[in-house]
């Protein structure tokens, strides 16, 4: 089966998780395999923006993610599975096919919101970049 499952969740956003995270736990509990969880630090877009921001604002961010994913983990990670957290700043779709090779997972799991047509044609889904560019299997659930 999956012995290694990468779950993206965006800490602030239950909707990313969910109803992801119960999928994930199965697919780990039957396989008694890893579940790792990616969050991912937006990065500033441009450098112009970078200047705005104080200079350790990422450091911050990524210490506020860490505790916060501390605690997902504490209060809905059943305590049979074994969890590998993951912090990154970038691009999500970028970071998760990054994520992907260095976790060497069998699938990934993702939380998408229902299509909108507009939306999707002006700037694609996140879930939709990984689902084209993946090398492995990707379960897409609907938030």
């Amino acid at each position: 089966m999956f012995k290694s499952v990468l779950l993206t969740v965006d800490l602030n956003e239950k909707a990313s998780w969910e109803k992801a995270l119960p999928h994930a736990v199965e697919l780990v509990r039957s396989s008694q395999g890893v579940l790792h969880l990616l969050f991912v630090e937006p990065d500033y877009g441009t450098p112009m923006v970078e200047g705005f921001f104080p200079a350790d604002f990422e450091k911050q961010a990524l210490e506020r993610a860490k505790a916060a994913m501390d605690a997902l983990v504490e209060r809905e990670v059943p305590d049979d599975i074994y969890v590998k957290e993951h912090l990154s700043v970038g691009k999500l779709h970028t970071e998760v096919l990054k994520a992907i090779e260095n976790t060497q997972c069998d699938l990934v799991v993702m939380a998408a919101h229902a299509p909108d047509r507009v939306r999707e044609f002006l700037v694609g889904s996140n879930a939709d970049r990984v689902v084209r560019r993946s090398p492995v299997s990707v379960l897409v659930v609907r938030a």
